[in-house]
């Protein structure tokens, strides 16, 4: 039988920034059982993977029973939801259960999602469904394998207890590991409170966590803004090269820490189109994929205002401050995207990032104009760069068009095994985690587990796998759509 798990976790949010933490725990579960475990991160973290397995280890990612002095709270933060201000947001159905070491001198939080009502539910039943849970669970993992930052999936427990949506679905709690779970809405809510102490301490806690160097600096609030405007600018642009839609990108669903977080109604893109949007909630297009870059600099400006007091003491001159940081973004932003593109098309440093950057816009424009599959088309590369041409032009209906831009790429020796490291063979492809999720919805997790291991192994081409890696049949990418599992 497995030993009950031997963890410690810290309080050190709830300890520092009381006023942002509602103590709160988990709603009971009637009959738990786990779905999905990650084994090797729980290995990482130092926790033994058959003790999670245990009733206790369950109690553990349900939050029904955590650790003696945890202190698990529901986090407080306001936000911009689709440009809209809302000043009281915060975990309506999520619990951060405390800090792990992460055995290098820093903390990691181990947080859950669907864990049950609690004071800032706004009405909401706190709960989540299978489905939803174990999409995040699969997507984080896959963006995690792709080299993205992000938020990683620890478990998936199924509560045995029916969530109604639509209709009844099996409900399930989601333990998941991030860097933090400091979001630009938690800036926002500390300083409507009109507290400036608290807007400091929060500061100072978020420069610990995340940006030590700031400590140190002339500026330290403005060295913290500059940092995350440097995570976010590296984020978004390995999202654009992957086709990654997030789908929801609220200020509250953006990271201090540059981490992905909240695979709500995300997807990833399939024929290439910067209009795509996969949320069934996103009417206007306000998070197309195409619109990312624009929507993250928005956010980021959002941050800079809640700093204005910390940046100066007259306010015109904190805004000039705080434009002045902004305006590296769309640099910062580029500068990502080519050194993303010159990885992708297996050019070296000799090649100029002039260079780089004309090559690489002209075959998005190529992509867009006939709605070619990114992900296929940059893998086949790796063949064209071989002189094999064909598996790249039988994508694309001009193949005369192709001919003429290979003719500017080829020349510049692309590195065919480099691009092989840059270029998945492997995407959670949207009609695949929808039918994995419909099986393991009705009870069946193989096809859920087959995905997970195709995905977290995303450039490790195998034979027998060719349905995981090409598009939906019905290429309909622009019918494909999600939904945030509330």
């Amino acid at each position: 039988m497995a030993s009950a798990p031997t963890i410690e976790l810290g309080s050190r949010f709830a300890r520092e920034l009381p006023e942002l933490a509602v103590p709160w725990q988990g709603a009971p579960a009637p009959a738990p059982s786990l779905l999905a475990l990650n084994a090797q991160l729980a290995t990482e973290l130092g926790l033994d993977p058959e003790s999670l397995r245990s009733p206790e280890g369950l109690g553990l990612l349900l939050g029904t029973a955590v650790p003696q002095g945890a202190s698990p709270v529901a986090q407080v933060y306001a936000g911009h939801q689709f440009g809209g201000y809302s000043p009281i947001l915060g975990d309506g159905r999520a619990l951060l259960l405390g800090e792990l070491s992460d055995g290098q001198g820093g903390l990691l939080d181990l947080h859950l999602k669907g864990s049950g009502r609690t004071p800032l539910s706004r009405g909401g039943d706190g709960l989540a469904a299978v489905g939803p849970m174990l999409r995040e669970y699969v997507i984080s993992e896959a963006m995690h394998a792709l080299g993205i930052p992000t938020t990683r999936a620890l478990a998936v427990v199924a509560t045995g207890r029916d969530v109604r949506r639509e209709e009844l679905l099996p409900g399930a709690v989601l333990a998941r590991v991030a860097g933090s779970h400091l979001r630009v809405g938690s800036f926002q809510y500390a300083r409507a409170t009109g507290d400036l102490a608290l807007l400091r301490r929060l500061v100072d806690h978020a420069i610990a966590r995340h940006a030590p160097h700031a400590a140190g600096a002339e500026h330290p609030p403005l060295a913290l803004l500059e940092s995350v405007i440097a995570a976010q600018a590296g984020l978004v642009a390995r999202w654009m090269l992957v086709g990654f839609v997030h789908g929801v990108m609220n200020t509250d669903n953006m990271t201090i820490s540059g981490e992905t977080i909240d695979y709500g109604p995300c997807a990833f893109m399939e024929g290439f189109d910067p209009a795509t949007v996969f949320s069934s909630i996103d009417a206007q297009g306000r998070y197309a994929y195409g619109n990312q870059p624009a929507i993250a600099h928005w956010n980021l400006a959002r941050l800079a205002e809640t700093l204005l007091p910390l940046l100066a003491d007259e306010q015109e001159e904190g805004i000039a401050i705080a434009m002045e940081a902004l305006d590296a973004f769309p640099a910062r932003y580029r500068d990502a995207w080519v050194a993303g593109m010159r990885a992708k098309l297996g050019l070296s440093a000799a090649v100029d990032d002039a260079t780089v950057a004309e090559v690489a816009d002209a075959l998005v424009a190529l992509l867009e104009s006939e709605r070619t599959d990114l992900t296929s088309a940059f893998r086949a590369l790796g063949s064209a760069a071989r002189g094999r041409p064909d598996a790249a032009r039988d994508l694309f209906l001009h193949r005369d068009a192709f001919d003429a831009w290979a003719a500017g790429w080829l020349p510049l020796a692309p590195d065919a095994d480099a691009m092989d490291r840059a270029n998945p063979a492997y995407v959670p492809r949207n009609h695949l985690v929808e039918e994995a999720l419909a099986a393991a919805t009705d009870g069946d997790l193989d096809p859920f587990a087959q995905l997970v291991d195709v995905v977290t192994r995303p450039f490790d081409e195998r034979p027998g796998l060719e349905r995981y890696a090409a598009p939906s049949p019905e290429r309909s990418f622009r019918a494909y759509r999600t939904f945030c599992g509330t």
